[in-house]
């Protein structure tokens, strides 16, 4: 019995109780979860990973896009219903807008990838208690590098007289304002 799969009779050994044994999948074939001969593990996406495709489909698009216009565009094979979830996603998180076109919606950026990042950061540090304790650990983890360009982006962002400081007329192509997410 050192030949048998786990759970299956060796080949040349008739099968137990009189249940045949379940026929093996077609070469090549992948099963669910990524088993199979010659199959290779389905790759787990990580988080946020398809969240940042659709945005980069989105920012390729000229205009605002349909659901299916982004799906067609997507690399794999996702379902349409999947794409409206990750697009309802997106327009929970102000990481894109959308507008009524007859049954459905159209749909635009309304933030980068850093964009995408700085909401995400930010919906952390809303949902701690304690935002002094957690604003210094992450100044405190920075590297120095990091903690300088802090400083200098702080310093931009104070200075009245900036042409990108926070009383600068809004830039068409500027799609996420860090103070605009306030009370988010």
């Amino acid at each position: 019995m050192d030949s048998a799969r786990p759970g299956h009779p060796p080949d040349n050994e008739p099968p137990r109780d009189g249940v045949p044994a379940p026929a093996d999948p077609p070469s090549g074939a992948v099963l669910p979860g990524g088993t199979g001969a010659g199959s290779q593990r389905l790759r787990r996406r990580g988080q946020g990973e398809l969240e940042s495709q659709v945005l980069a489909v989105l920012r390729s698009a000229n205009g605002p896009a349909t659901a299916g216009w982004v799906q067609e565009h997507l690399e794999g094979d996702l379902a349409y219903t999947t794409v409206i979830t990750i697009l309802s996603r997106l327009y929970a998180k102000s990481a894109v807008t959308r507008s009524r076109e007859g049954r459905s919606y159209t749909w635009t950026p309304a933030a980068d990838e850093a964009g995408l990042a700085a909401l995400r950061m930010r919906r952390v540090l809303d949902g701690e208690r304690d935002r002094d304790a957690v604003l210094a650990r992450f100044i405190s983890a920075l590297s120095p590098g990091d903690e300088d360009r802090l400083r200098a982006l702080l310093a931009r962002a104070d200075a009245p007289d900036d042409p990108e400081g926070p009383d600068a007329p809004d830039d068409p192509d500027d799609t996420y304002n860090p103070r605009d997410t306030e009370g988010m």
